[in-house]
Order: structure tokens, then sequence, then C-alpha cells
């Protein structure tokens, strides 16, 4: 088992305990508040009972195994007697039925976790914030974030919680997967490599950093820098779709295949949604490639230029 599988399993447990299922069974007997989630079948009984109850069963007669008669005297030569032992087609063994398919109680089934796109997430807010109430409405979302505890990743080393950097009126947010080391350490998004070759990017579309939103789809480091599973992403997309409300960029622009997925709520390449227009929350979303990805192959960054172009023109930019 990995180091990274096992930090995943730890916090698995630390969550499920903080949620109090550590103490599923009690002498024997299932916990009242989970006593529901046990099929029929499942519920432990005291051997005792079960011992008392099962009837007697009748002493079964002896199996008597049939004494084949003697077979006739071969009139073969012993030559062509293993002749045709040789010859004789192997005997057929009765093929063995394949085991059946593990089925798992419907209360320990794995739960679905389909992808939901932003729009279908909550229905747009009647009333926008005004420009100059922006910044302290995204304050009380990130107040009302706390110290968050609501899905495994608070519990998987997390240092700080990441909640976003810019401008709360900007016309262009940036949407990225999730925060790294760096981000992890200072609380602020994008800030490593991966950040200052964000920042020359905004720069080449003649914009500053200050001018711009960035936010990322979860809050808290993944370990390992992995990507976000669906459970965290479900579970921490709620408050960025309240940044997105609240900024109401002109566009966004997801950075990678993961902000996309989970952003647009469909799992298709990246090449496959670049070069058009998507809608999230009312904003024009387009999808480029993440400045790590660019950082590892710094060939695609003229194709990640050509989305920034496209981007520029639909706000009217000169670079």
């Amino acid at each position: 088992m990995t180091r990274e599988t096992t930090e995943r399993l730890r916090a698995y447990v630390d969550y499920l305990r903080d949620l109090g299922v550590y103490d599923l069974y009690r002498r024997g007997e299932p916990r009242p508040e989970f006593a529901n989630l046990l099929a029929p079948a499942q519920m432990p009984r005291p051997v005792a009972t079960t011992l008392a109850a099962a009837p007697a069963r009748p002493a079964a007669p002896p199996v008597r195994t049939p004494v084949p008669a003697p077979a006739a005297a071969s009139t073969l030569s012993p030559f062509a007697a293993s002749q045709q032992r040789a010859n004789a087609p192997a005997p057929s063994k009765p093929a063995t039925p394949p085991p059946p398919p593990l089925e798992l109680s419907p209360a320990f089934a794995p739960p679905d976790m389909p992808l939901i796109s932003f729009n279908a997430r909550a229905e747009l807010p009647q009333h926008r914030a005004l420009p100059d109430d922006k910044a302290a409405t995204l304050q009380s979302v990130r107040h009302h974030i706390g110290d968050c505890t609501r899905c495994p990743l608070a519990y998987a080393g997390r240092r700080n919680i990441v909640f976003a950097d810019g401008n709360p009126n900007a016309r262009l947010m940036f949407v990225g997967e999730g925060p790294g080391a760096d981000e992890d350490a200072s609380g602020v998004p994008f800030v490593g490599k991966a950040g200052q070759l964000l920042n020359n990017m905004i720069n080449a579309m003649g914009l500053k950093r200050e001018e711009v939103y960035i936010a990322n789809i979860v809050k808290c480091r993944p370990p390992g820098n992995r990507n976000p599973e669906p459970v965290e992403a479900n579970t921490c997309s709620q408050f960025l779709v309240d940044q997105i409300d609240i900024v109401q960029p002109q566009i966004i622009v997801a950075l990678g295949a993961i902000a996309a997925t989970y952003l647009l709520g469909v799992k298709r390449p990246l090449v496959a949604l670049r070069g058009q227009w998507h809608d999230v929350r009312g904003s024009k979303t387009a999808v480029t490639y993440h400045p790590a990805y660019l950082l590892r192959d710094p060939s695609m960054k003229g194709e990640a230029w050509k989305d920034l172009q496209r981007v520029m023109v639909e706000m009217g930019l000169k670079s």
C-alpha cells in the first residue's frame, strides 16, 4: 500500500469518525440510529436463540457407492487394447458454474455521484449584489465556510482554505481544479510556478492579476496534488456557485479538463471542449489548458494563447 493510499484511507477513517460512524455495533447489537441501515438478512442474532430455534435434522442414511460390474474379458491383444485406450476420448468434466456476482444491500451500496453542471446546482438569483456590496458579500461566503470539515479533504493534511483572489467586480474569472502545495501554505490560489505562468498569460491579454478573479473547484489541497474526487468537488462546488453569482463575470476561463468537467457537468476530452463557448451561470465560458500542464508541455502554449485570444476578442481587449 502506497503512502498516498494510506493517507487517503486515514483521511476517510477520520472523516467517518468525525461524523460519529465509529461504533456501529455495541455488544453484538446494532446501534439504534443505524438499525434501519441493516437489511433483515444482515441483522445479527444471538447464538443461543439461533441454536434453540433450529429444528433437529434427521440422520442422513449412509450413502452406498455402486460397485461397477466386472468388465467382460477383452479379446483384443495387449497392444491393440493399449492403442484403444490411448485413442479413447478423455471423459468430459462437468462444467463448474461461475460464482454468483456479489450483491450489495441497498443500504451499503456505493452512492451514485453523477456529474451536475453548475447551471443545475441552483437557480440563478433573482437579486444580484451591487458592485459596492460584492466584496462584503463574498466575505460572508468565506465566513460561512469557516474551518470547513464537510469533506475528507479537511482530514488529509490541509493547512489553509484557499478561497479566492482578485477583483470582486472582475469581468474575467479563471477557475482551476484545486490548490497545490504553495497555495496550501499561503492560502492564495495560483502563487507557485503555475501561478507565475498564469500571471504572464493575464499580462499578455493586456490585464493585471488585480483586475481578474481567480478561484478553484475545491478550496483544500488534495493529498499528493491528485485530482479532486466527486464527493469532494460536489461538496465544495456550492461555494464556487455563490462566488460566480456574486462576481457575475462576463467570461469564465476553465483551466484544465477537471475544472471544465465539474463546471459543465460533462466528462469529455479537453480538445472536444476547446474552441467553443459554453454557458456557466449566465457567463460565457471558454476551456483551455491548465498552466501546470503547459509547464510540462510548453509546445501547447500556442494552443492556449489561441483560446485566450478568443476571450480577448469577446471582451474587446488588445494585447
